[in-house]
């Protein structure tokens, strides 16, 4: 079976569920247009008098309308998604977010009206019954107070963000997804190409890097002066809100303190020792005398094995429903109703995704399926969050989003019950060793290669702001820097890897967005032990926590299940769990090792 025969070729989503037509989508938004109009004739200038139960009417209307809105940008986003290079597509994303943002100006004056209500009549306010639905909600905005700018200086910023930041970052996008690469003959797109990073040929993993490299350097000049401008523009705006550093404002959207985040990040890069450690095991794995950044992903056994659609598909739902039967009814609506798209597709956005939407709509789940082993993991984490969103539809708009903090918590805990179900069905220690090395090789990637890539983003935030604008060779050595301090030695980093920082999206669509996946990584180790012994009573737990979304602080929502995200040594204990893989793989190594003596004497 080869990259183009999964049986993924026509899982393609349907729209529909958002809006039928460019003309229904037209008139919803001037149904919200109209909505927001009358809602700001009737609470403008009022906010901080109202009742409980008048304030709860005010936000029942608001949420209305930011639900129409976000069913509207929905449908844009996800449809040029799977095409970027289609003009059209592209002008209408846009003229969508032209009219987003429109309505948007004339609903700012709830945020800015609310941030001036003194905490003493917020407090009063947010212990009545009548505002349950909103409690959250509302005492979170009153942490951001001291951000929020006048009514006018806010419509400003937000007209203006439509030709910045967001103009920039679909350029950035529409750049690299219409970048093709040079591959034995062939021209392949991004995910084409960095899908051979994990084939078992060394070759084939070298000159993909290299060519790679190659589509980089051609757009070098383009993504510095992206990144340049993104850079500067987040300064402006700190500046302007008054915050005190350039990951402020992130910590305070994932409701997460600079403390946590600080000790989440010394913990990680304290103990960086265990890169280098399970680098040095899967050198010899390999049979290599020296490891290169094109060898980190190299499979070290049953390499050549791929997986159907079909296949991939009863993987994870049968782990979920393994889990919780409720978890694998969910996920399967996202096959049967067309809510996936996975087929690989010229234009399409590379990576994958789940887009929440609204609670009156359902998630949508955007892959780029190759038949993979790595593909079917995606498939689990991807769907992960499509459960989380899903469930969590059951709260207001305001609420049924998560900080990026929690955000990941389900999607990696969807990819450790497909891990831990195949290892428990896997006798053949070969093969154990191998499924076990491959997870290592995730797990290290989502927390140690974030974290070091939130030290490259820290880098160069602080070199923007006070050094000025960066020269491509100053993005080079900060990247550098942090990626070899990550490896300790025990990775030998290529000069052509030297631009690889150019590509990674989530530096300027959500900067400071990386040091979540390594929260929601330990999260799950923690909370995957906890499920080891709690047993049949933690499933329902589970799902509970899901279903509450975002209605409450993460530490106190995670506290439910009796995972404390306050204890110290939180973030250590997570760390001695990866420990214990590597353990566990080195274990396996020399079992396999002596088996091999026993059988050459």
């Amino acid at each position: 079976m080869t990259d183009l025969e999964t049986g993924a070729e026509d899982v393609r989503w349907t729209l529909d569920d958002l809006h039928e037509d460019r003309e229904a989508l037209r008139d919803s938004l001037g149904a919200a247009d109209e909505a927001a109009n009358a809602f700001a004739d009737a609470f403008k200038g009022e906010i901080a008098d109202l009742e409980p139960t008048d304030l709860a009417e005010a936000l029942d209307e608001l949420a209305a309308i930011q639900d129409r809105l976000g069913r509207a940008y929905a449908f844009a986003h996800l449809h040029w998604s799977t095409d970027t290079n289609d003009g059209e597509r592209g002008a209408l994303l846009q003229s969508v977010r032209e009219d987003y943002n429109r309505i948007q100006q004339k609903l700012l004056f709830f945020e800015v009206e609310w941030a001036e209500v003194s905490d003493e009549r917020a407090e009063a306010l947010l212990e009545d019954e009548a505002l349950s639905d909103y409690r959250h909600y509302l005492e979170t905005e009153q942490l951001k107070k001291e951000h929020v700018l006048t009514e006018p200086e806010e419509k400003v910023l937000s007209e203006k963000s439509i030709t910045g930041t967001q103009a920039w970052t679909r350029y950035f996008d529409e750049t690299l997804g219409a970048t093709r690469y040079e591959l034995d003959g062939e021209e392949v797109t991004q995910e084409e190409i960095l899908s051979k990073l994990y084939e078992p040929d060394r070759e084939t993993r070298r000159e993909a890097a290299l060519s790679f490299t190659e589509g980089l350097k051609e757009n070098r000049r383009t993504m510095t002066f992206v990144f340049n401008t993104l850079l500067a523009d987040k300064a402006s705006t700190d500046d302007l809100r008054d915050y005190d550093h350039w990951l402020e404002s992130r910590n305070l959207s994932n409701e997460v303190d600079d403390e946590t985040v600080n000790a989440l990040i010394e913990a990680v890069t304290g103990r960086y020792d265990l890169v280098a450690r399970f680098y040095d095991l899967k050198r010899d794995l390999l049979g290599l005398d020296e490891l290169y950044d094109y060898d980190r992903y190299a499979p070290i056994d049953k390499a050549d094995t791929t997986y159907a659609w079909a296949e991939a598909r009863s993987m994870v739902i049968d782990a979920y429903g393994e889990f919780h039967p409720d978890m694998a009814g969910v996920a399967e609506r996202f096959f049967e109703e067309n809510w996936i798209d996975a087929a690989m597709a010229e234009g399409k956005r590379s990576g994958a995704f789940s887009h929440g939407t609204v609670p009156s709509a359902h998630p949508y789940v955007l892959l780029n399926y190759t038949g993979q082993a790595r593909d079917v993991q995606t498939l689990a984490h991807e769907l992960g969050h499509g459960v989380h969103q899903s469930l969590s539809g059951e709260q207001t708009i305001f609420h049924h989003g998560t900080p990026l903090t929690t955000a990941e918590m389900a999607s990696v805990f969807g990819e450790m019950l497909v891990f831990q179900r195949l290892m428990r069905n896997e006798d053949d220690p070969q093969n154990r060793l191998a499924m076990l090395v491959s997870k290592i090789d995730d797990t290290l990637a989502t927390v140690f290669r974030q974290v070091a890539m939130n030290r490259f983003e820290d880098r160069i935030h602080t070199a923007r702001r006070t050094e000025g604008e960066l020269q491509p060779e100053q993005f080079d050595e900060h990247w550098m820097a942090t990626q070899a301090a990550m490896f300790e030695g025990s990775v030998t980093l290529g000069e052509h890897y030297r631009h690889w920082w150019s590509y990674i999206p989530h530096f300027l669509h959500t900067p400071g967005y990386v040091y979540a996946y390594a929260f929601g990584e330990l999260l799950v180790l923690a909370l995957y032990a906890r499920y080891q012994e709690a047993g049949e009573a933690f499933p329902d737990q589970y799902l509970n926590l899901l279903r509450a979304g975002g209605s409450d602080w993460p530490h106190d929502l995670v506290g439910q299940v009796g995972v404390d995200l306050t204890d110290e040594d939180f973030w250590h204990n997570g760390l001695s769990q990866i420990e214990a893989l590597i353990e566990d793989a080195e274990s396996l190594a020399a079992d396999q090792n002596r088996a091999t003596d026993v059988a050459r004497s």
